[in-house]
């Protein structure tokens, strides 16, 4: 088969999982998780039933595989939120605000319970915690983070403080949050 049609054929198999995720998303917003069928799903993505069950087994499959897709986005946010700042206390702030908002306004949804298992979750919060790790032990590089507590122990106790941005009521505590977070990590006086 030439190139071009296995492209044609991959790009045509990535478009129709893009709209059946991009279905997902919007069925489980205006029904809820469980009010959301394969029928529903294959209706709402402009394809027959037939073919969404050659691309996902059950509705679980579908919403499991879009939660995927929006955990790598959120890793892709934090990435482009560091690269956008200079120093690297400046990146690792960037870096723990995005983290917070996106906790913040992601949290207290029933699928968001019920999806955030499984490996895909595991790998994006290795990946988050070596990202906050090195953002960490850059600042502390240059002076702007403490050296006494190991850098991989500063990003858990960041990633668990800022997990307290899903219950505040504004984006205002939520950068306050981020604040206090900063300010722990930064280097002590010496007394």
């Amino acid at each position: 088969m030439p190139k071009l049609w296995n492209d044609t054929i991959s790009e045509h198999r990535h478009a129709v999982r893009d709209a059946v995720l991009d279905a997902a998303a919007a069925l489980v917003h205006e029904h809820g998780p469980t009010g959301v069928t394969m029928s529903q799903l294959a209706t709402a993505a402009g394809i027959g039933r037939a073919t969404l069950y050659k691309y996902f087994p059950d509705v679980q499959a579908v919403l499991l595989a879009w939660h995927e897709r929006q955990v790598g986005g959120h890793v892709q946010q934090l990435a482009a939120a560091r690269d956008a700042a200079g120093e690297p206390l400046d990146k690792l702030a960037a870096v723990l605000r995005t983290y917070a908002l996106i906790g913040h306004r992601h949290h207290g949804t029933d699928l968001a319970a019920g999806l955030h298992r499984g490996p895909h979750l595991a790998e994006a919060e290795q990946q988050l915690l070596a990202l906050i790790r090195d953002l960490i032990a850059d600042s502390a590089a240059a002076g702007d983070a403490r050296t006494d507590v190991d850098p991989a122990e500063l990003a858990q106790f960041c990633r668990h403080a800022l997990g307290a941005a899903a219950d505040l009521p504004s984006e205002a505590a939520v950068d306050r949050l981020v604040t206090v977070t900063i300010a722990a990590i930064r280097p002590q006086p010496r007394q």
